[in-house]
């Protein structure tokens, strides 16, 4: 068992260095305790329940101070900046995932969904331990930083408009025609199905997407569909 060196994620990420503190905790995801037992702490779940709340106040503090828009347009921005896509981009951007501790499957599991949900709880636990270790002062400072200095690309690129809404506008602006889902395979049981979902414009499938809903499915077809327009 290798331990990481958690004074340098600290020193990356431009966060104080507490020693003993709850830093190399956030970066330990549950699979590595299943194949290390004997690791002396635990996974970052709780970290992550806490971050998230903290990052949740941060930026709704910050887009109430700064910007008159009704809560409606705030909610957006505010749901664009937390949502598990931005967390996972700014996480492997900070260069995060090089310290995370995972089991020997996940490390090979590289860019795909799952090691991004990973990338993101991360995040989301790294901002808990901020908050622990430093207090509340340090973890504002770190959260306007890096997460809401994403906030320009968001409203520039209209991201915190959902997929699906900004891929059916754009559609119906330049081929006059709304996008309709077709369901095109279901997988794995009951209780944990996958759902893959194509989005049509007319009778072109345009892109696919997946989903542990059919919803979830419909709004990765979109996103996905956006890309391979160029929209």
């Amino acid at each position: 068992m290798i331990r990481k060196d958690i004074s340098k994620l600290a020193e990356i990420l431009n966060i104080p260095f507490v020693e003993g503190g709850h830093l190399e905790q956030a970066v330990v995801h549950r699979s590595y305790l299943n194949e290390h037992p004997e690791f002396p702490m635990a996974h970052n779940e709780r970290l992550e329940f806490l971050g998230d709340a903290v990052l949740e106040l941060i930026v709704t503090e910050y887009l109430f101070n700064n910007f008159d828009n009704p809560e409606g347009e705030l909610t957006n921005w505010r749901a664009a900046l937390v949502n598990g896509q931005n967390l996972a981009d700014i996480g492997l951007t900070l260069g995060i995932e090089d310290f995370l501790y995972l089991s020997k499957g996940e490390a090979k599991d590289k860019n795909s969904k799952a090691r991004r949900y990973i990338m993101a709880n991360a995040m989301e636990a790294v901002i808990g331990s901020v908050y622990l270790d430093s207090g509340w002062e340090v973890a504002k400072e770190y959260v306007t930083r890096v997460v809401i200095g994403t906030l320009k690309e968001i409203l520039e690129k209209k991201t915190y408009i959902d997929p699906k809404s900004r891929f059916q506008e754009e559609a119906q602006s330049r081929t006059s025609t709304t996008p309709s889902y077709k369901v095109l395979e279901e997988s794995g049981p009951d209780h944990n199905k996958i759902f893959k979902i194509g989005v049509y414009l007319g009778k072109k499938l345009v892109a696919e997407g997946e989903g542990s809903s059919k919803q979830e499915a419909q709004v990765d077809a979109a996103a996905n569909a956006l890309t391979n327009q160029g929209w």
